[in-house]
């Protein structure tokens, strides 16, 4: 009865010398198998590891170079919008005032065309006035001169009645 004789609290000698030699031979023979590749496995995961990093701190510069270059890109752009919003105000002002210029000296023009106008047909009433008022006076002096000059009340009433008739013509 073998079994009768084991105590885990005092194991055998051989117990312990087959154990110990198993878990030595075991240990070597996973050294050899399994611990390179596991060992290879690790720094390469080790090396993956160190160019993820240097990668993404790369990334993090040029990030940081696109950053600075895109804010001097949004600067560049706000002042040449600033230039360009007073470049049109100047225009803008400039027109307003050649438009004012223009507009003074078109009313200039058609004020003084007007005066000259005005002048022009002022002086051609008066002077058909005077051609109205000269013929009137022929006229007068012709119905006067038919009219029989002997009968000096007939000639004032005659004058007087052609006066009349003048003023309302």
């Amino acid at each position: 009865m073998i079994l009768l004789d084991f105590n885990i609290i005092a194991p055998a000698i051989g117990t312990i010398f087959w154990t110990s030699l198993i878990f030595i031979l075991a240990y070597f023979i996973i050294g050899k198998l399994g611990f390179k590749p596991i060992a290879e496995g690790l720094k390469k995961r080790e090396s993956d590891i160190d160019n993820s990093l240097r990668a993404a701190e790369k990334a993090r510069e040029e990030m940081s170079q696109l950053v600075a270059k895109n804010e001097e890109l949004l600067a560049e752009a706000r002042e040449e919008r600033s230039a360009m919003l007073k470049e049109a105000k100047e225009i803008k002002e400039n027109m307003i005032e050649d438009a004012k210029i223009q507009a003074r000296e078109e009313a200039g023009r058609i004020l003084d065309a007007a005066k000259e106008e005005i002048n022009n047909q002022k002086m051609a009433a008066i002077t058909e006035v005077k051609n109205n008022a000269g013929k009137m006076a022929v006229s007068i002096a012709e119905q006067i001169m038919r009219k029989d000059l002997a009968n000096g009340d007939g000639q004032q009433a005659f004058v007087s009645k052609l006066i009349d008739d003048f003023k309302l013509n």
